[in-house]
């Protein structure tokens, strides 16, 4: 609860309207439905289990609302409850602590709520290290860098700023990538996170 709430006047003091702040799975599809908001941030694990409660609820509201987006939050790395969501519009996976960083915390929220992505780079860390024999073997450690920063959200000029290489290397990395892990050009926006998905699909 005191967690709940303090998500709640840290948003409000950054100027956004909380709609509603509850307590468990069944409240939350009930809030959402009933307040329609531009993002719900959902903990994996709520009651009346606490297990994967949350994170059952974020597919169902996916399923039932498109264009919601959907931040969730975990103690830990769990990365199989959230498996159908990584790489869909509007979806952002941060660890808790992620939160001690309001700025970094603020506009992870911000850019989930406009139809990005925000995955923690922990939880891109933790499935670099557990891949063996798969794919991402092709990769080099630099693709695997631009990669990480991709997963976790950057745009290419900031990949670039943060990597001190220009925007066109950026780019050529990126098709690098998609190339080695069979990602061809559908039109779609997503691609760029679909190639997390190859992370989880590789374990």
């Amino acid at each position: 609860m005191l967690f709940r709430e303090g998500l709640v006047r840290l948003l409000q003091e950054k100027g956004h309207d909380v709609v509603a702040a509850v307590a468990d799975a069944q409240a939350l599809k009930d809030a959402v439905g009933e307040h329609l908001p531009e993002l719900a941030i959902i903990d994996v694990r709520m009651p009346p289990t606490m297990e994967s409660d949350g994170a059952d609820a974020a597919a169902a509201l996916r399923d039932d609302y498109p264009e919601l987006g959907l931040l969730l939050l975990s103690q830990h790395i769990e990365l199989r409850p959230v498996l159908s969501l990584v790489g869909t519009p509007g979806f952002g996976y941060l660890l808790k602590d992620r939160v001690l960083d309001l700025a970094d915390f603020v506009a992870a929220v911000e850019r989930v709520a406009r139809g990005g992505s925000a995955l923690d780079p922990e939880v891109v860390r933790s499935l670099v290290r557990s891949t063996s024999a798969s794919a991402l073997d092709a990769l080099s450690e630099r693709e695997l860098d631009v990669l990480r920063l991709v997963a976790e959200g950057h745009t290419n000029t900031a990949i670039a700023e943060k990597l001190f290489l220009s925007g066109r290397t950026v780019e050529s990395h990126m098709r690098s990538v998609f190339s080695k892990l069979g990602l061809d050009d559908d039109g779609s926006t997503h691609r760029r996170v679909l190639a997390v998905v190859t992370y989880l699909e590789s374990r």
